[in-house]
């Protein structure tokens, strides 16, 4: 299973900062997960696709800091302490598909990338731009998990146990019609079901975001590729292996 850092580290240092993925190496990762936002430009709203792409998960995030750019982010990941980690490159609204994949290209990482996405016009123009490029499907999509709201977390629940049963057919479908190559899903839709259908269909299945020792190691018996956490050290040491 790949030990995966959600924005490097977010629970040892500021997620999508330097100090977050230097954090999530310093603990044992296998790849970082990185958000990539338009970051607007003077006199327009968030959300537009034409300003500088900064590395935050949200504009809440953005306004709270100032955001480092993913060219810098990048070139910090491209360096040499990095270079047997991979990454997951997670577009949080569309329109910026070929910048991205232009900036993964000019730092040299992108044979070491997925990029990731909620939307699936999105996964479309990714393969347009490059049919290599390794893409994954990222669901469900929401602004946050509802799941942990006292007014939301019921009825999230209950369109979470529908996706739940549907999305072992659908996921199958999309990596074997070329959509995707993995599907990045909250870790409640995650089944015995899904495991098999992804397998099956040839793609990679990674769990979001778990932050309980437990359920990080159910995840690993079920058979995931990868599982996505704010805190490495959750992982635990790696086992011995024989000689």
């Amino acid at each position: 299973m790949r030990r995966v850092g959600h924005k490097g580290a977010d629970l040892i240092e500021p997620g999508n900062t330097l100090a977050s993925f230097d954090a999530a190496l310093a603990h044992g990762v296998d790849m970082i997960e990185l958000d990539v936002l338009p970051a607007p430009l003077p006199g327009e709203r968030h959300g537009t696709p034409g300003g500088p792409l900064v590395l935050a998960h949200d504009y809440e995030d953005a306004d709270e800091r100032e955001p480092l750019s993913l060219q810098d982010g990048l070139a910090h990941l491209a360096s040499e302490p990095f270079s047997a980690i991979e990454f997951i490159v997670d577009l949080k609204l569309p329109g910026y598909e070929a910048r991205v994949v232009q900036a993964l290209a000019d730092a040299g990482v992108k044979e070491r990338a997925i990029i990731s996405t909620t939307y699936r016009n999105s996964l479309t123009r990714l393969r347009e731009t490059d049919p290599k490029l390794r893409v994954a499907w990222s669901v469900p999509r929401a602004r946050r998990d509802y799941t942990r709201s006292v007014l939301m977390a019921g009825p999230a629940l209950a369109a979470l146990r529908v996706m739940r049963r549907t999305l072992p057919r659908r996921a199958a479908i999309a990596i074997r019609g070329g959509t995707c190559d993995a599907i990045s899903a909250h870790w409640r839709l995650i089944s015995p079901a899904l495991v098999a259908a992804v397998e099956g269909a040839g793609g990679e299945l990674y769990a979001w975001t778990v932050d309980h020792s437990p359920k990080i190691r159910q995840l690993e018996e079920l058979g995931v590729t990868g599982v996505i956490t704010n805190d490495p050290r959750l992982f635990g040491p790696r086992p011995a292996t024989s000689i």
